[in-house]
């Protein structure tokens, strides 16, 4: 049964800018949109962008957001309370005994849970789900009751070894919530089912930390919604790419950890699949970082686990991003040792680049660009500055870069963005050739505002075989919103060894664990195309600490999955294999956990609406020309308006390409050509 057509809208809330893409499905006619964001009233940046829209004609609104990472980053979640087993305390302190500085003997860490506030109860479960001492739930309901007059504000109860039999830790948590002042506590086995004791506790930590911040900000926002007239359906978009309720958001905020990077991935993988290029690395350039994600045979990879900042482990399944701080307000400075450097700090939107002219007198990598004339002052991205100020950036990259480097001031933006294009261009080295691929069989696909500026040189840099830049990049990860689908992902540890396994227990398992996880997207009252359901394992050779996961090929038919030896053993062999080039033969397996996902599939997006109407053509596209500075000297340089141009337009460097939400460089050597998605693909001019 599907869902009536209407209109849906995705919004990407980043730290400079909100991204709206606006889809009407049943006219096939779509728009984006483009504002700044309000740091720290994010409801009212994300509303701003809404206000030509009747929102009672909206059926859906699916939201990324980096409210939660942004409390992570900065450490303004809540105050939070640990209520956990004895002798485990400092669990969240004593991490896995990394350090900041992998060569230095001195660091720092403060865990989000103060030590005061971490407290012990009697309770002991063992590692084979027996329990040796139950919980006493007066014990609990006064621990729980100091907490709460501690000034705790969510409360997470982590008790070792709930992995294996859950019965004491829910006892504990029926027991507190009986005292406890809200609705914001839970315990570890609801949120990582799963083996692993700092990563369940810190997952669990985290989860309780952002549940006040995450909770107000979309129970406000969800009202104002409301309030304006809109009845729809409304979601987010959590980590592993997928989309889920605002309900369980509430319940599981620690989901959306990466929500708006992982919707630009998902969009990426879904027009790299389109247009024919199977193998490609995102590149989400925005305000204030850059986002790298590799897409393999179509497919984006999934990360059983990240950490946000030193020892804010995540572990929860999430689409492998890595991030540097490199965006487009990243601030350029020459540090104690006379070196450039461009980032991590950032001016974000408020007060923003030098050339906004809102109070920033620092330059960043977006002051350096328009100073390099490459983006266009006149007509700035956004719609809400009508120029940008030219003299104000090259005044503020004159005296903090240019004069104590001994540089002339375009030597010195030129220098700006050299420097950013060498950290982009790590990121991707990090993400390909460390892990065994050769960049030469990927195209770069950047996005964001910004990350089309630099497409030419991160192609050269790195030595990309081309880049394929979306047809309105700088509201990707918004497209992203629309094009994702449910799921809902879980993980249960079983430690079973292959051998004398009862493969019936485990064809119960999978079923149960395949109906709980249906159930979630079911609650969500979303009307799909259907419901997939995709299992996986962690398994390792018995000894091994770590384990690879495997692909289980089997589906729930007729109560059953019909999972043999034979499909394990294969699928195991063929996943270590892929991991580590050899086998272990001989050597006993285990199988560590199980993870379910259901996947609800929402209504296919045609991507074939995003291209150039039948009005488009080279004559219209062209603006003129303009002097920009490449390698060292100006360059007259070829203007265009990029939603102009028709399919199969080939435009050579040096040239830009301007469009309300990004702009485009083609380096001096490189051609870009429109394919039939109005997507452009640039790549080196053939000799």
């Amino acid at each position: 049964m599907l869902r009536p057509q209407g209109m849906m809208i995705g919004a990407d809330v980043g730290g400079t800018f909100t991204d709206l893409f606006f889809f009407n499905e049943a006219e096939g006619r779509f728009r984006v949109g483009k504002v700044p964001s309000t740091r720290g009233d994010e409801a009212t940046g994300f509303l701003s962008g809404l206000t030509d829209r009747d929102l009672g004609e909206v059926a859906t609104i699916v939201h990324g957001t980096t409210v939660g990472t942004n409390a992570l980053l900065e450490r303004k979640g809540a105050r939070i309370g640990v209520i956990t087993t004895p002798g485990f305390r400092d669990t969240l302190e004593m991490r896995r005994r990394d350090r900041r500085r992998t060569w230095g003997l001195w660091g720092d860490f403060v865990p989000i849970a103060d030590r005061d506030l971490r407290v012990e109860v009697a309770e002991r479960t063992l590692a084979d789900g027996s329990i040796r001492v139950p919980i006493d739930p007066d014990q609990v309901r006064k621990a729980a009751q100091s907490l709460a007059a501690d000034g705790a504000e969510a409360l997470a109860i982590i008790f070792i070894n709930s992995y294996a039999n859950p019965a004491n830790e829910r006892a504990a948590l029926a027991a507190a919530r009986e005292v406890w002042p809200n609705e914001h506590i839970e315990c570890s086995s609801s949120i990582l089912h799963e083996i692993r004791e700092f990563e369940r506790a810190s997952t669990t930590a985290l989860n309780a930390y952002l549940q006040p911040l995450v909770g107000s900000y979309l129970g406000k926002l969800e009202g104002r919604l409301r309030d304006e007239g809109f009845g729809g359906e409304f979601h987010i978009v959590q980590s592993n790419g997928g989309v889920m309720s605002v309900d369980t958001a509430r319940t599981l905020p620690v989901r959306t950890a990466l929500s708006g990077p992982a919707a630009g991935v998902i969009a990426g993988g879904a027009i790299a699949r389109a247009a024919g290029f199977p193998n490609v690395i995102t590149c989400d350039l925005g305000g204030t970082s850059f986002d790298v994600s590799l897409i393999l045979d179509g497919t984006s990879v999934l990360a059983p686990q990240t950490t946000v900042d030193f020892g804010l482990v995540i572990r929860t399944p999430m689409v492998e991003i890595t991030t540097i701080g490199a965006g487009g307000g990243s601030i350029a400075s020459v540090d104690r040792g006379g070196l450039l450097q461009v980032g991590p700090e950032s001016a974000g939107s408020v007060p923003g680049p030098v050339c906004y002219a809102q109070g920033g007198d620092r330059p960043t990598l977006t002051d350096a660009n328009v100073v390099l004339g490459r983006i266009n002052a006149d007509n700035p991205i956004g719609g809400k500055l009508d120029r940008l100020d030219v003299d104000a950036a090259k005044a503020a990259i004159e005296a903090q870069v240019a004069t104590p480097l001994g540089l002339g001031v375009m030597e010195a933006a030129e220098a700006i963005v050299t420097v950013a294009n060498a950290k982009m261009a790590g990121a991707i080295r990090l993400v390909s050739i460390e892990r065994g691929h050769d960049p030469s069989e990927f195209a770069a696909m950047p996005f964001g505002g910004g990350g089309a500026l630099h497409a030419g040189a991160l192609i050269k840099d790195v030595g990309l075989a081309k880049a394929l830049v979306p047809r309105f990049p700088g509201v990707t990860s918004a497209m992203g919103c629309v094009i994702a689908d449910m799921r809902h992902d879980q993980v249960q540890t079983v430690n079973w060894a292959l051998d004398g396994l009862d493969f019936q227990a485990l064809d119960r398992l999978m079923v149960e664990t395949a109906s709980e996880a249906r159930a979630v997207i079911d609650k969500a009252g979303v009307v799909l195309e259907r419901v997939d359901i995709l299992f996986e394992l962690d398994m390792h050779y018995i000894g091994q600490t770590h384990a690879v996961t495997v692909d289980v090929p089997v589906t729930v038919e007729q109560g059953t999955t019909g999972v043999t030896m034979d499909i394990l053993r294969e699928a195991f062999e063929r996943s270590y294999k892929s991991h580590f080039s050899r086998l272990l033969p001989g050597l006993p397996v285990r199988i560590v956990s199980l993870r379910t996902a259901a996947i609800g599939r929402r209504p296919h997006f045609d991507l074939a609406s995003l291209k150039p109407g039948d009005d488009a053509s080279v004559e219209s596209a062209a603006i003129g020309s303009r002097q920009v500075w490449f390698e060292g000297g100006w360059r007259e340089t070829t203007i265009w308006k990029r939603l102009s141009l028709p399919i199969g337009a080939a435009i050579e460097g040096p040239a830009i390409l301007e469009q309300p939400d990004a702009t485009i460089v083609i380096d001096p050597g490189l051609v870009g050509e429109v394919d039939s998605y109005g997507n452009v693909v640039i790549g080196r001019i053939e000799a």
